[in-house]
């Protein structure tokens, strides 16, 4: 049957809906008093739209980028790689985030990326770069909840 050569049932992000995404991040930083790079990807980790606050670090705008990328293609929020229920170990996740780049991929343990998932599918990633990784992390969730939000009005 020709339906089970291809997959009609995913659910993808359009512009509009990244540009509610970056509006609710954005009210968000303000509230907090922040000045934030805020990247948001479709589920391959392609770039839909990016948004630098105006004071924004330069340096934050590959963090955001990467913490997009690796919440979409991870199917899941970013942060630190722990094994077992040991704490964190520095080495190990720095070792991770090497062998991404050498192998010409992006991976990043750092906090502040989250995984958009609408239908039970993983349909966008959030990336948040200029605060510390729990402000990153509160940012993105505000835009992510927006979107959802948005979603159950219709």
């Amino acid at each position: 049957m020709a339906d089970d050569l291809v997959r009609r049932d995913a659910v993808q992000l359009n512009l509009a809906g990244a540009q509610t995404i970056l509006a609710a991040a954005e009210a968000k930083a303000e509230s907090m008093d922040l000045k934030v790079n805020i990247a948001v990807v479709d589920a391959g980790g392609h770039l839909v739209a990016f948004y630098r606050m105006d004071g924004a670090r330069p340096a934050s705008i590959y963090t955001a980028m990467s913490k997009a990328v690796t919440a979409a293609l991870k199917l899941g929020d970013t942060g630190p790689v722990v094994r077992g229920g040991a704490p964190p170990d520095a080495r190990l996740n720095v070792a991770i985030e090497n062998a991404a780049a050498m192998s010409g991929g992006t991976f990043t343990t750092l906090n502040g990326g989250t995984a958009l998932v609408v239908d039970g599918q993983v349909i966008a990633g959030i990336g948040v770069g200029g605060g510390t990784g729990s402000q990153d992390e509160e940012i993105g969730r505000a835009g992510r909840d927006a979107l959802l939000q948005a979603l159950q009005g219709q």
